[in-house]
This record gives structure tokens, C-alpha cells and sequence, in this order.
């Protein structure tokens, strides 16, 4: 193979280099009619979007057991087309945690997209779920890789988050921002939690630019957290833009179906990026990733690796994209990089 071909997963990165690559929103519902409906949204779009569904909050205390096996029926049912749906269980330190993992690996492991564990204390925390999620996958015989994602939402999480980050098995981090907010024991004020005090008290935007730089030092996805105001189109839009122009996040929680959208738009490039990202890559290509001038500009490979991660996140938001370019770069899996399909 020429140089001139290499694709641009292969030219920017050493061999298992090139970050993962996941939808930019992770979508989490707890309820029959809004897991279905999500589903079924998913089903028409494609895979822009995740599903989580939820064991934690949206289990009825006492009911666990039962909206498993709801969970379980959606998880391997027809709606399930895409293969980009997890599910959140309880805590580690929760009594139903082992029951969930093995409920959920033993009925439903080949199809989980991911597990997410939430409410670690710390390091130590995490690492015996994670040890326990494993022993799980070998006792049930489960070959298919199963990535996880945890929730930063604790001091002690927070605490070591860059450990965290680390850590081989952790996929994606994610900002609990209430259940932070809460652990400051009335420190944090209520305002803390609205579209516009998250991104201005103090304690909040250290947390959240701790666990973006955590997650990109060590090539994860850092995932934004929810905004409550889920009927405000303007609230949900101004917090993504914010959150991906601002604070460097790469996926974002939807908790309603009418915030996949506007999440999705927010996240994806403007039609001039993409073309200017294009652009830049195929002059690069040309010149087997040697350096350019573009436009009065001199480019090289770390800017081609920024305009590579922007055609990335132009592709997994749905966003149109040449067919000769879609087919050279999106159209088959690479070894070193992660292929999660917006088609």
C-alpha cells in the first residue's frame, strides 16, 4: 500500500492510538413508554444517538428484579436494531449491583452496547466493579468486548479522576451533576443545577473541566451532563454548544426524547468545517501527510488530527459527507480505530 493511501486513522496515529469514537448523545430512559419511544427514534435515525436504559433511578425501589426483565425484553427485541443500547446498574456498594451485572451480562450480554457503573467513591470502588463485571463475563461465557462507562459524581471520584480515566476497561466518563451538587451538602446552590449557573459556580466547572482533560489525556469520551430544563429547546441547545465549543466534551445525556436533536445539531460541525476540514485532509493525502499551506496557513499532522476528530464528529452526527469520502474513510472498520456508524 502507498503512502498516498493510507487512510487517516493509519497516517495520524501510532497502532491503537486513535481515540474511540461513540454518538454524541447518550440517551437515558427508565420508563416503559419512553425507552420504547426511544427505540423506536433510534430505529428511524440511526445509530446518532445511544440508549441507556436504566436500572438505578428509573427502577422502582422494591421492583428491580422486574424492570430487569423489562429491560432484558427491549434490550433483545426487534427494536434493538442497531446495537447501540446499554444499560446503567446500580452502584457497587448497592445490595441489587451483583444481581443486576449478572442479570443483565447472563440475559443480554451479546447485545449490550456498553455498561455504565455510577457513583463510585473512588478508584478502589470502581475497580472491584469492574473486577466483578469481568468475572461475570467469564462465568456466562460472554466473548463480545464489553466497554464501560462510569459516572464522575462523588469527591472521591472526582478525587481520582485521572486514575480513573486510566484505566484499560473505562470506555467514556460522564458528570453526575446533581448527585454532585448534592454531595456539597447545601454548599452548592440550587442555581448550580439551572442551563446557566452549571456553567458558572466555581466547584461545578472545576469538576467538569477535571473530568474532560482526565478523559482526553488518556483518550476517552467525556460525556456532559443533563440539563434539566427539558422542555426549553434554547436551554438544551446553549448548554451543548457550550459544552462542546467550551469545555471540550464529545457526547452529551439527553433525559427526553425532544433534547436528541438539538444535542445532536449543537455537536455537529457547521457545512464550512466539514469542507474545509475535506479540504485540508485529501491536500494532505496527496502529499503523504507531509505539511501544506492552505488558504495562508501552514498545516501539518497535528492539525490534520484535529480536522480528522472534526470529520469524525461530522459523520457520527449524520451530517452530509461526500460519497467518494465516505467511502475511502467510513465505509469499512480499521485496526487502532474505532468505527461507530452513523449510518
Amino acid at each position: 500500500m502507498s503512502s498516498t493511501s493510507l487512510h487517516p486513522a493509519q497516517a495520524l496515529f501510532e497502532e491503537g492510538q486513535a481515540p474511540g469514537v461513540l454518538p454524541v448523545v447518550d440517551h437515558y430512559c427508565g420508563v416503559e413508554s419512553r425507552m420504547i419511544k426511544s427505540l423506536e427514534m433510534q430505529a428511524q435515525m440511526g445509530p446518532v444517538f445511544d440508549i441507556t436504559l436504566d436500572c438505578e433511578d428509573g427502577a422502582p425501589v422494591g421492583g428491580e428484579a422486574e424492570h430487569m426483565l423489562l429491560v432484558l425484553h427491549l434490550l433483545n427485541g426487534p427494536l434493538n436494531v442497531h446495537g447501540r443500547v446499554g444499560v446503567r446498574v446500580h452502584p457497587f456498594q448497592h445490595p441489587a449491583f451483583e444481581a443486576d451485572v449478572e442479570a443483565v451480562i447472563a440475559g443480554g450480554g451479546e447485545k449490550l452496547a456498553y455498561l455504565m457503573i455510577p457513583k463510585p467513591e473512588g478508584l478502589q470502588d470502581l475497580q472491584g466493579a469492574i473486577d466483578f463485571i469481568d468475572d461475570s463475563l467469564r462465568r456466562h461465557h460472554i466473548q463480545k468486548p464489553l466497554p464501560l462507562h462510569t459516572l464522575i459524581e462523588t469527591h472521591g471520584a472526582l478525587r481520582d479522576v485521572m486514575a480513573i480515566a486510566a484505566l484499560p476497561r473505562i470506555e467514556s466518563l460522564s458528570f453526575g451533576l446533581m448527585d454532585f451538587v448534592s454531595a456539597h451538602r447545601g454548599a452548592i446552590p440550587r442555581s448550580a443545577l439551572t442551563v446557566d449557573g452549571q456553567f458558572t459556580h466555581p466547584l461545578v466547572v472545576r469538576a467538569k473541566l477535571d473530568i474532560a482533560a482526565a478523559s482526553h489525556a488518556y483518550g476517552k469520551t467525556p460525556s456532559h451532563c443533563v440539563v434539566t430544563e427539558f422542555k426549553s429547546e434554547r436551554a438544551i441547545q446553549s448548554a451543548a454548544e457550550r459544552a462542546a465549543r467550551e469545555f471540550g466534551y464529545t457526547r452529551m445525556w439527553s433525559i427526553h426524547p425532544q433534547q436528541i436533536r438539538p444535542i445532536i445539531e449543537a455537536f455537529a460541525p457547521s457545512v464550512a468545517e466539514i469542507d474545509e476540514a475535506i479540504d485540508i485532509l485529501q491536500a494532505a493525502q496527496a502529499v503523504d501527510w507531509a505539511p501544506i499551506q492552505h488558504r495562508d496557513m501552514l498545516h501539518d499532522r497535528a492539525s490534520y488530527r484535529l480536522f480528522w476528530h472534526l470529520l469524525q464528529r461530522a459523520y457520527r452526527t449524520g451530517q452530509q459527507i461526500p460519497a467518494e469520502m465516505e467511502q475511502a474513510w467510513f465505509s469499512a472498520p480499521l485496526s487502532g480505530a474505532s468505527s461507530t456508524s452513523a449510518r
